[in-house]
């Protein structure tokens, strides 16, 4: 199966001058983690003279230095070369998923025109890492391919009913808000038609920063603390979520500072959060742990699949069902901070599953 990558270059150039400098983030980045221009010049695949070379480019072409070194104790960022790398997290962890979606975009006009032409299975999710895992083993499988779309768990549903796709995944929440949940997803599924498919469980809350330096444990300490937040966008499921526990706990969301700043992913907002333009934000563990950011539990999400009953004697979708199950997958999935592999690829009807999910199991 085709794979497309589409890339961020960062291309600086000073106002009327032709002169344009390719900063090479992921290099700044690996100085700022490790502190050796030997681990960056590795992690890069080029000579350790070409990288420093490179870095007095740079800093000569700003003015400003980015990289300081220290004979015996390594090499550091400046504040300088520490604000562009935060940036380019946050302009990936931004862009990451739309990029994702227009290279698939771009892989599905061409595909009819190239020979090999495999078993495609088209899914429409919620994003999620799990999500992102799945589709690593999936893109491993021969002779079948994955169209895999970023929406929202609404409009996920709606695609699944209309035969926009054939696997639609989206997440509820338990505990109290398990009904709302219910409610919102109960119009989209069809009884006859439908099966729902378990993948997994994941865990909610806020990302703060490493440390915890405002003490924030609740809801209502980010109205105490005055703690400045960063949010999802209003279309995302976590979101909605995010909303329903401020109305559960009576916050107005005017109370929230900073409530009406929006980013698109779990990994944007941690990626706010970590380069210090935010206190804090709420989304999965696994993107708070990815960004080196404390997590402070709030509840569990269920994730799973629904597809129509047809798709699942499909032989592509039978493939889908083994990778689910395998040992394999449940390990990758356990490796993810704060997911577990919960029954995955047991298939239910709609009635039995709804009967599951008001009960709370």
């Amino acid at each position: 199966m085709l794979q497309i990558e589409i890339e961020t270059v960062w291309r600086f150039r000073k106002e009327n001058s032709p002169q344009t400098v390719v900063v090479m983030l992921g290099i700044l980045n690996e100085i700022r983690k490790t502190g050796k221009i030997t681990s960056a010049a590795s992690d890069a695949h080029l000579s350790y003279r070409h990288v420093w070379n490179l870095i007095e480019q740079w800093s000569e072409f700003f003015g400003v230095p980015l990289v300081e070194t220290q004979r015996g104790r390594g090499s550091k960022l400046t504040p300088f070369g520490e604000k562009l790398v935060w940036a380019g997290e946050r302009m990936q962890a931004r862009l990451g998923l739309q990029l994702e979606n227009l290279a698939q975009e771009l892989v599905t006009e061409i595909k009819p025109f190239l020979q090999q032409r495999p078993s495609v299975i088209r899914v429409h999710a919620s994003h999620g890492f799990a999500v992102s895992k799945l589709r690593e083993f999936l893109d491993r499988e021969s002779g079948m391919g994955v169209d895999l779309r970023y929406v929202s768990n609404q409009n996920s549903l709606v695609s699944l009913a209309q035969g926009a796709c054939d696997l639609s995944g989206v997440h509820l929440p338990r505990g109290e808000l398990r009904a709302q949940g219910i409610k919102a997803c109960r119009e989209w599924l069809d009884p006859r038609e439908d099966r729902v498919i378990n993948f997994v469980t994941r865990e909610m809350g806020l990302m703060v920063k490493r440390g915890n330096p405002l003490k924030i444990t609740t809801l209502k300490d980010l109205v105490d603390r005055k703690a400045r937040f960063v949010n999802r966008d209003h279309d995302s499921g976590t979101r909605l979520l995010f909303d329903q526990l401020l109305a559960l706990h009576r916050i107005p969301q005017g109370r929230i500072n900073g409530a009406q700043h929006m980013e698109f992913t779990h990994a944007a907002v941690a990626a706010y959060v970590a380069s210090g333009m935010a206190d804090a934000s709420f989304g999965v563990e696994a993107a708070a742990r990815q960004f080196g950011l404390d997590f402070i539990r709030l509840l569990t999400e269920d994730y799973f699949f629904v597809c129509k009953r047809a798709f699942l004697e499909t032989e592509p979708m039978r493939r889908v069902l083994d990778i689910m199950k395998s040992g394999g997958f449940h390990k990758a999935v356990g490796a993810l901070p704060g997911y577990v592999a919960s029954k995955t690829g047991a298939v239910s009807g709609v009635k039995e599953f709804l009967e599951k999910m008001h009960s709370g199991h």
